[in-house]
């Protein structure tokens, strides 16, 4: 199972040559570097850390420090680890980039939700409030009644709704397709949103339901000279589209003249 760390930048659109529109999320990746490798001899089990983003030694601990020196980098501000398999067979030193993964491969993608504080029963579990006239009494967001004596004895079900904190929980979105990946400028687009805020860390990785084959898109490019040449081809077959177009309505013209011209002859 694959896996890297990146940052979650936010969400735009690419096209498909086809002409169809994919929503995605643009995910930052820097080269992750292996910190450790566990071994089932010494750990028990089979598994490399991965550290992402350099820190500053003096905002760093003297562990931590001594901990990637071993790897021959400085310290990281995050450590993950990721079961190591024939997929992830690295060394220690080792830098992880983005083009562990390619375009059509299905991943799970997890981070923290965005947090929203202590939220009130109405917002948290999407209720209604009690009429505001009519006799309605002053609790208008409150829960009601949750535990009666004559059904459930006093007990409260578990799962009510109830007031709570909203958010900030560890979040998985499953089953995303990537889009593309650039490992020169360090990004992965994947196809749909993906928990939590911009700047957000999150954790890729192999997607661990049974998926088919995806088909990879072929997107529209816009660097440089290919928008051009984009241009000149879609010129190009709107030009050949008119003559054609042209050549046929004149050959129309042309079979008209001539069966009017033998009608006159006939008449």
């Amino acid at each position: 199972m694959k896996g890297i760390l990146g940052r979650k930048l936010g969400m735009t659109q690419v096209f498909t040559v086809d002409g169809n529109l994919i929503p995605v999320t643009v995910i930052e990746v820097k080269p992750n570097v292996v910190l450790q490798k566990k071994t089932k001899e010494i750990d028990g089990y089979e598994a490399l850390q991965l550290g992402y983003e350099d820190v500053k030694e003096s905002r760093s601990t003297k562990p931590a420090i001594g901990h990637a020196k071993k790897a021959g980098t400085g310290p990281k501000k995050y450590l993950r680890e990721f079961p190591a398999d024939a997929e992830m067979n690295f060394n220690v030193g080792d830098a992880i980039k983005a083009d562990l993964f390619a375009a059509g491969d299905v991943v799970d993608v997890t981070g923290t939700s965005k947090g929203h504080g202590y939220e009130g029963v109405i917002v948290r579990n999407n209720g209604a409030m009690s009429p505001k006239s009519h006799g309605a009494s002053r609790n208008k967001r409150h829960i009601g009644s949750l535990a009666t004596n004559g059904r459930n004895n006093g007990v409260v079900n578990k799962g009510a709704p109830m007031p709570g904190q909203e958010g900030g929980f560890t979040t998985t979105n499953q089953d995303l397709t990537i889009i593309k990946v650039d490992a020169t400028e360090g990004y992965i687009m994947v196809k749909g949103n993906i928990p939590g805020p911009r700047k957000g860390l999150v954790a890729i990785r192999t997607t661990v339901k049974p998926v088919k084959k995806v088909k990879v898109e072929e997107l529209i490019s816009y660097a440089g000279a290919s928008v051009q040449e984009e241009l000149y081809k879609v010129a190009a077959t709107i030009n050949e589209e008119q003559a054609e177009k042209a050549a046929a309505d004149a050959a129309i013209e042309e079979a008209k003249k001539k069966a009017a011209s033998a009608a006159r002859k006939g008449n």
